[in-house]
């Protein structure tokens, strides 16, 4: 085989693993530690800019060089640095969920193939996956979906980069043409964005997302590594490592600030972020500044080398760790440290044995390989137990991908099945709570109903209270109760014995159903005069949410109604902690803003919940109807 004229002026960058660091610290972090690092999944768009740029350079030089780009060689070099960490990663994780988590097999074999072709975006844009509803048990291979677009990429970037230079020649032309093209990119993210709705479309799709890979492209046409002048003046020098230091200030700050859900986002905040990017990877790239050295130290070199490794396995380990753990959002910072630890482990053992040495295996020689690991005597037995294993695992996932067992937690069918039953029974309770509310003598009748009763109730012994139900006078109190509930799958599991409490309530529950989409809906109830004068709201148990986004639900319900708002149990899960203390800080903004402390009401009592420890069973929903309309009563 020919072997591949070396590219005389090729530099090695040494800076960019400090940029790879800096993407894959901000990635970790943001799903790690979501209230500390909001920003952080915009290391991605880092990793996009430096792939387009050191890819497209590399493909210049080639043609500078030779005339011409090996576009079959281009591929090959592409599959035996990425394919080996990625199909042991695929196949040890689907092995690993084979034996201890069966339910997340399903579809297991198109996740499996999809992700091979490098089409596996698609795939969760096609069912509808979301990559911000992080409540139920999350996929660990959600985030291949980024990898995806870079093979796309690779697929077809050496024969457009041939054409370009072929029929554009000048490096301007070009430039402004990919320039055009990542804004177009940029543009169409935005007009597919939906306000209030969940981003994962514009998120996940490569249309929508390639213009990071574009700008880094586009940067290297008329920024090539390999022409860069080491020896520059003072005042350029200065200028480029401003620039530099700039712009490395506003990607930290844009971290720390930037939510997911800001529709800034995705209407021009991610583009222009991109441009920041690639701004700074033109200072790093100039070998007359002085941020190449900046980036460059022996932490960012050995994490950068690894942030391959690190990007495949985070997931997955931090599914697998998570499902174990009852307690992360009571130790979240050490669960956090705990779960790094064994990611930069497993990526070390990676790189060490997988990314570095299949680089230059010669794949024909496979099976003599195998063979000799079982005929060398003693001296192999290394490479036999290597090879055992590895057959093993294979077989394990090979097992799995041809079984794939649906979902068998019963704990979750029962829970699914009387969410459906609480609907069902909800829709009739609504028309009645509803027709009732509105009904204007009804409520004058009930009003002097309720001053009778507590005049009477001074005469009346005193019930012992239960935590299970109402006592008589409560029953009546509750019955002149007229509000309007909104919330997620805690809300719709506990609806039926809530309505039974509360008997005039109107109750609008969705699974999934997220802060950042709740004051359409809000909205909505309110123009069909579904929206009450006092409003019961249970949101936050699927993901964290910015001030912003709690003062949309708030201005949506409006300051002449009381606001009710159910706190959080969700000990699984790193945000129950910053929602609520975000939730109490608020009640100094809002003074119709009323918290319910579930949360501490029912911390102590896991046999009040489904396996989960999130939705109360049906014991457990008696405390949380009982311990809701008590709440409501005392505090209307």
């Amino acid at each position: 085989m020919e072997k591949k004229k070396r590219l005389k002026n090729a530099r090695y960058i040494t800076g960019f693993d400090g940029v790879r660091t800096l993407a894959v610290i901000g990635v970790i972090l943001y799903h790690l530690v979501p209230s500390s690092l909001q920003g952080g999944y915009l290391g991605v768009p880092i990793f996009f800019v430096v792939s387009g740029y050191l890819i497209t350079d590399l493909l210049n030089q080639e043609w500078q060089q030779n005339n011409k780009i090996d576009v079959l060689g281009f591929y090959v070099r592409r599959v035996r640095r990425l394919y080996p960490a990625l199909l042991a990663m695929l196949v040890t994780t689907i092995a690993y969920i084979t034996l201890f988590q069966k339910e997340l097999l399903t579809n297991i074999k198109e996740i499996f193939a999809s992700n091979l072709l490098y089409v596996y975006n698609w795939f969760q844009v096609l069912h509808k996956e979301s990559y911000f509803d992080h409540f139920g048990t999350p996929s660990p291979f959600t985030h291949l979906w980024s990898l995806s677009i870079e093979g796309q990429y690779y697929l077809f970037w050496p024969i457009i980069v041939a054409l370009l230079v072929v029929f554009l020649k000048q490096k301007q032309r070009i430039f402004n043409l990919i320039f055009i093209l990542a804004f177009i990119s940029a543009l169409l993210m935005a007009f597919l964005y939906k306000t209030g709705s969940d981003p994962s479309r514009v998120y996940y799709g490569t249309d929508t997302r390639m213009f990071s890979i574009l700008l880094g492209s586009a940067l290297s046409f008329i920024w090539p590594s390999s022409a860069l002048k080491k020896e520059i003046s003072n005042k350029g020098r200065i200028v480029l490592d401003a620039l530099g230091v700039s712009s490395l200030a506003a990607i930290i700050l844009v971290f720390f600030t930037m939510s997911d859900q800001s529709s800034l986002v995705y209407r021009g905040g991610m583009f222009f972020f991109s441009v920041l990017v690639m701004i700074f990877v033109a200072t790093v790239a100039h070998p007359g500044a002085d941020m190449n050295k900046l980036m460059t130290n022996p932490l960012f070199t050995w994490i950068g080398k690894r942030s391959y490794g690190i990007y495949l396995y985070q997931f997955p380990i931090m599914v697998f760790y998570e499902s174990k753990i009852q307690s992360i959002g009571s130790h979240p910072w050490r669960n956090a440290l705990i779960e790094i630890a064994m990611i930069l482990i497993v990526s070390d053992l990676s790189y060490r044995f997988l990314e570095r040495p299949l680089q230059r295996f010669d794949y024909k020689q496979t099976f003599k390989a195998i063979k000799a690991a079982f005929t060398g005597g003693a001296k192999n037995s290394r490479q036999k137990v290597t090879v055992i294993t590895g057959l093993v695992v294979i077989g394990i996932a090979a097992f799995g991908m041809v079984v794939v067992p649906q979902a068998t937690a019963t704990g979750s069918n029962d829970l699914q099945a009387n969410i459906s039953k609480n609907a069902k029974t909800a829709e009739k309770k609504n028309a009645t709570a509803l027709k009732k509310a509105n009904s204007s003598e009804s409520k004058k009748t009930d009003s002097s109903k309720k001053a009778s009763s507590a005049k009477k109730e001074s005469k009346v012994p005193v019930e012992k209270q239960s935590p299970t139900a109402l006592t008589k006078a409560e029953a009546q109190k509750a019955s002149n109760v007229y509000a309007t509930a909104i919330g997620d799958s805690v809300l719709a599991d506990g609806t039926d014995l809530l309505q039974d409490a509360l008997p005039h309530m109107y109750v609008d529950a969705k699974v999934g159903r997220q802060v950042y989409n709740a004051a359409d809906d809000i909205k909505a109830l309110d123009a069909q005069g579904k929206l009450q004068d006092n409003v019961l709201v249970g949101l936050g148990t699927n993901s964290p949410f910015t001030t912003e986004q709690f003062d949309e639900v708030m201005d949506a319900i409006g300051s002449k109604r009381q606001v009710y708002w159910i706190n959080v149990h969700v000990p699984t899960r790193r945000w129950e902690g910053p929602v609520n203390s975000m939730l109490e800080s608020q009640k100094k903004k809002y003074s119709n803003l009323h918290i319910i402390d579930w949360h501490a009401y029912s911390k102590n009592n896991t046999d009040w919940f489904y396996d989960d420890n999130v939705h109360p069973d049906p014991d457990g929903s008696k405390y949380y109807a009982t311990y809701i309309a008590r709440e409501l009563i005392k505090n209307m």
